[in-house]
């Protein structure tokens, strides 16, 4: 704690001012949007003005809310009254206008920087605050740590602000390294510097870390901590507490961070000159229980032989995300994997340790692989894989681990249709079961038949799928719990063929029900795609490292989008891996073609042409905390099961008084284009 004495003697409301930004809504992209800065802006504001009785004439108030700023929760108070009136947009024009034109010219002692909203370190790991006139070619940002050089420098009046505060409730991770992320070259220049200049800075996470929001409350989890140590104090007694309130906040996301519960930990900074000592937040706090082992030397070194030639199985996310809940820990948010490689993943989970248990998080990782790679049929990696787990269990005394999950079972039957390869009328079909295992279970013999022959032997062999052989007549493969997904590999031709609505009878009395709503339905089109196979499989390779979910993953097409160079758009990177088709002409205008030329595996579209209303994403993926659909937030790799649950929907609806706009928007119409590339039985083709 600063001593009352060490305070400027003149130090009170009349001679502090502050910057208080919070940015929700960013030109950029709605996907950036976010609930919660503006709110704990103007709450930080609200203190600013009520107990440390800061004039309104004094703050810079600067909001870009998703909503109107009517809409916010202004509390109720002369100081926030003026406030309202005077507040400005958060854009880097009036950023700089207020902290770099304005306020340096004020005669004060004592300057608060209050930010939430975005961030990323850049190159020299140098704070950029994204401001709300963001944009793909230039994204407008405050350099934070640039700004505060500045502020230290003889550009500011000579014996003005001796304390200078940044408190930023933000992530602090690094920027893409991506053309698309332009936020150029930001620095403030500078004069010479002040001596007994003194700089607070409190980040709510530390380099590399995400801070956490609560969109339901709309606050950050940070400025709760903040404010809550706050409380009721006077502006001395605030600026004085300051280092104390910050080891407060430290320890209480300490111990979410070791009950497994978050990442984020505080970091505060604090000048030399403060206190005429160095005084980080690093060793400050009572001795941490122990924590998780690491990897010893030997460890690694068998990690290279048993991963060479190795390139990250489909269920290497599915095992990334096991090991923060085996060891006890809570999984980092953003989702997907920290590298493309085995032992950039087993990096970063060695740097990140291990929960309170003592497990480090590398070895239930390698333990799920070798599970899984049992499971696969691989019994000389998995061996390998196991005999490294054992070894380093009982090397470094480590706990016992439980079992990982078993691999989810899906019953699916193939139905394989091509053309006879004499053109002609009629098709060769053939159907598989898989589940536990794969099997073909009939096959059309002598001439090609006709869809209605292979919709009524279809029926006969789902109705014989794990039913008990009926007296005298022919006995099915048994599975449990029946079968979840029938996929159609289909010609081109017939990819827009209405399979989802094949009646089938259901019940005593025959009642028709579409297939589509029994089971999940899906067309495929994998003889398509021998010239894309490279791009095909790097693009469903990628969507499973990333756990099915990606702001990159999912793109919506429009009708301008169709154009002859979107099939080698598509495929110029692994992302999109799902196209949503919000078009008015039939699919195979351009569209599907183009799909099948860019390798992208998924995409969804309404049967016949017609964009559906609403629009494929808010069918299809939950929405964001501005209330919109969020691409991000779509599991990709649970399509299948969400498309049958439009469908459900929209048979619900039509059976209500609705059923007309119902219809219109052709939920129920909805093709889903699934080509897994790792699960294609009979590949070969049927002539």
């Amino acid at each position: 704690m600063i001593p009352s004495d060490f305070l400027p003697p003149a130090l009170g409301p009349q001679r502090t001012f502050a910057l208080v930004a919070g940015v929700e809504r960013y030109d950029i992209s709605h996907r950036w949007n976010l609930r919660g800065p503006a709110r704990d802006a103007l709450r930080f504001a609200q203190w600013l003005t009520g107990p440390a009785q800061v004039p309104p004439g004094n703050l810079r108030l600067l909001l870009s809310p998703l909503d109107e700023p009517d809409a916010l929760h202004w509390p109720d108070s002369p100081a926030m009254d003026a406030l309202r009136t005077a507040y400005r947009p958060a854009t880097e024009e009036n950023v700089k206008a207020a902290l770099l034109d304005e306020l340096p010219q004020c005669d004060g002692d004592l300057l608060w920087i209050f930010w939430a909203g975005h961030g990323y370190l850049g190159p020299r790991q140098e704070l950029m605050l994204p401001c709300a006139d963001a944009r793909p070619s230039q994204i407008r940002h405050l350099n934070l740590d640039s700004a505060l050089r500045w502020w230290r420098t003889d550009l500011v009046k000579h014996r003005s602000f001796p304390l200078q505060a940044a408190l930023v409730d933000s992530c602090r991770v690094d920027a893409p390294r991506d053309a698309r992320w332009n936020f150029g070259s930001t620095d403030y220049g500078g004069g010479s510097a002040v001596p007994g200049r003194r700089q607070f800075r409190l980040y709510a996470s530390r380099e590399g870390e995400a801070a956490q929001n609560d969109a339901e409350r709309g606050a950050g989890r940070f400025t709760e901590a903040l404010l809550s140590e706050l409380g009721a104090r006077s502006l001395r007694e605030s600026v004085s507490g300051l280092p104390v309130a910050a080891r407060s906040i430290h320890r209480t996301f300490q111990e979410l961070r070791e009950r497994g519960e978050g990442w984020q930990l505080p970091q505060f900074l604090v000048d030399r000159d403060w206190d005429a000592c160095s005084f980080l937040d690093d060793g400050l706090t009572a001795p941490a229980p122990p924590r998780a082992a690491r990897l010893d030397q030997q460890a690694w070194d068998g990690l290279a032989e048993v991963f060479e030639g190795r390139e990250l199985p489909r269920c290497a996310y599915e095992a990334y995300a096991w090991a923060f809940r085996a060891a006890g820990c809570t999984t980092p948010v953003g989702g997907g994997l920290p590298g493309d490689a085995l032992l950039e993943v087993v990096q970063d989970l060695d740097e990140r340790q291990g929960g309170h248990g003592g497990m480090p998080l590398a070895v239930p990782f390698v333990r799920f692989l070798a599970d899984r790679a049992g499971t696969a049929g691989d019994a000389a990696w998995a061996g390998r894989l196991k005999g490294w787990v054992d070894a380093t269990r009982e090397r470094l005394v480590l706990p016992v681990l439980p079992p990982p999950p078993p691999p989810a079972r899906t019953t699916v039957v193939h139905v394989g249709l091509e053309p006879p390869p004499d053109g002609g009328p009629g098709l060769r079909a053939r159907i598989w079961l898989s589940g536990e295992r794969t099997e073909q279970i009939w096959e059309s013999g002598g001439e090609p038949v006709r869809l209605d022959a292979v919709r009524g032997e279809l029926l006969r062999r789902l109705a014989l799928v794990g039913a008990s052989p009926p007296e005298g007549g022919e006995a099915g493969p048994r599975t449990r719990g029946g079968v979840d997904r029938i996929e159609f590999h289909v010609p081109y031709e017939l990819l827009d063929a209405d399979f989802d609505q094949w009646s089938v009878p259901r019940g005593p009395a025959g009642r028709p029900r579409a297939l589509g709503l029994l089971h999940q339905v899906v067309v495929r089109c994998p003889q398509e795609r021998v010239d894309t196979r490279a791009e095909w499989h790097a693009s469903w390779r990628w969507l499973c490292t990333r756990g099915g979910r990606h702001p990159e993953a999912v793109r919506v097409v429009k009708e301008t989008d169709v154009t002859d160079v979107l099939g080698m758009e598509l495929a110029d990177r692994p992302a999109p891996a799902c196209v949503l088709a919000h078009t008015v002409a039939a699919p195979h205008a351009g569209l599907l073609e183009a799909v099948l030329e860019g390798g992208v595996p998924v995409a969804v579209w309404r049967r016949g042409g017609g964009a559906p209303a609403p629009p494929l994403l808010d069918l299809l993926a939950p929405h964001g905390p501005d209330g919109r659909p969020d691409p991000g937030a779509l599991d990709v790799l649970s399509l299948p099961a969400r498309v049958r649950e439009v469908r459900r929907a929209a048979a619900g609806a039509a059976a209500s008084d609705r059923s007309a706009a119902q219809r219109d928007s052709g939920a129920d119409q909805l093709v889903l284009l699934w080509d897994d590339p790792d699960d294609i039985p009979g590949f070969r083709s049927l002539a």
